[in-house]
């Protein structure tokens, strides 16, 4: 069983919008930080935004910031990453990751891949131009 599941990707023109979530399946994941990612054909995966276990502390990678808004529903052990203005290079796999290391952390400088975890099987994500 796959503990979190990507869903909402798709095709989408340049300038339109896209809403990704993550559902956990098997354990809450309401005291943790969680994460998006993405990877593109050939690149390496990188960071796109983060939020604590509460929704309080947020970040969002340069490229991304003032497009991207990431949320959480605790009470629906989802995340969800709202993806407005999309342009051809958001083109990329995108991945939800937990952070199970610590627990109830309100810190938001989680931005390698190594500080986390768990992680989904990815959902595509392709923006035409």
């Amino acid at each position: 069983q796959v503990p979190v599941v990507e869903s909402g990707g798709g095709l989408v023109q340049a300038g339109g919008s896209l809403r990704l979530s993550c559902a956990g399946s098997g354990r809450t994941f309401s005291p943790y930080t969680m994460g998006w990612f993405r990877q593109a054909p050939g690149k390496e995966r990188e960071f796109v935004a983060t939020i604590s276990w509460n929704g309080g502390s947020t970040d969002y990678a340069d490229s991304v910031k003032g497009r991207f808004t990431i949320s959480r529903t605790n009470a629906k052990n989802t995340v969800y990453l709202q993806m407005n203005s999309l342009k051809p290079e958001d083109t990329a796999a995108y991945y939800c990751a937990v952070r199970t290391t610590s627990l109830f952390d309100s810190r938001n400088y989680y931005r390698m891949v190594d500080d986390y975890n768990i992680w989904g099987q990815g959902t595509q994500v392709t923006v035409s131009s």
